[in-house]
């Protein structure tokens, strides 16, 4: 059996179909230019805020977008819609910057036996960058305030180039390391002079 809707139906869907547009029609879409906060890789989401012509809008959440110009735009993007506008982008990014700490044993360039261990560490995480991008080691030797400022400076030298000897020897390229020397300057814990202070006694790496 067919049915055909009378006028008030027809009105009724009528209605509808202009309801459906107006709200296609009202829903927010993407400016040409706009800007949209992204985690950072550790996923932490932090704040931009975005000031133009058009107002200033605060961006708190991930995904979240506003025009380049100030103007709301009342979108959110979700990680696949990043993933698809911006992974090319975030795939091109150079490797942040990695940071380590190795210790040494008062008085020498031996390192400690957790250190001995980290430097493996240190070589896998080398090994596992682009080796085609420009990649550095920063080699920063330091001591205690234990002796004389100046055997400090010359015992710090020794510690880092102990361990660009060690870097050289696994494959990294001379060309990649910068050797730096600081003594007993900057340390990691302020202490009298003439106090051993095992975290001051360092070399830090890294790479970038």
């Amino acid at each position: 059996m067919q049915t055909t809707p009378n006028r008030r139906g027809q009105m009724s869907i009528f209605f509808a179909v202009l309801a459906a547009l107006a709200l296609s029609a009202c829903s927010p879409t993407l400016p040409r230019s706009y800007v949209v906060l992204v985690p950072d890789a550790d996923g932490a989401v932090g704040e931009v805020i975005v000031s133009g012509q058009k107002g200033q809008q605060v961006l708190k959440r991930s995904g979240q977008v506003a025009g380049t110009d100030g103007a709301a735009v009342g979108l959110t993007l979700g990680n696949d819609q990043l993933s698809a506008e911006f992974g090319e982008a975030k795939a091109a990014q150079p490797a942040r910057p990695e940071h380590f700490m190795l210790y040494f044993i008062s008085g020498g360039t031996r390192l400690t036996t957790e250190s001995e261990t980290l430097f493996a560490e240190i070589l896998s995480r080398w090994t596992s960058r682009d080796q085609r991008a420009v990649t550095e080691v920063v080699v920063i030797g330091h001591t205690d305030t234990v002796g004389s400022a100046e055997g400090n400076t010359v015992l710090s030298m020794q510690r880092a180039q102990a361990v660009v000897d060690q870097l050289r020897a696994a494959g990294i390229k001379p060309s990649a390391l910068t050797l730096e020397s600081h003594g007993e300057k900057h340390p990691l814990v302020p202490t009298k002079d003439g106090v051993p202070e095992p975290r001051n006694r360092r070399v830090q790496v890294t790479i970038r």
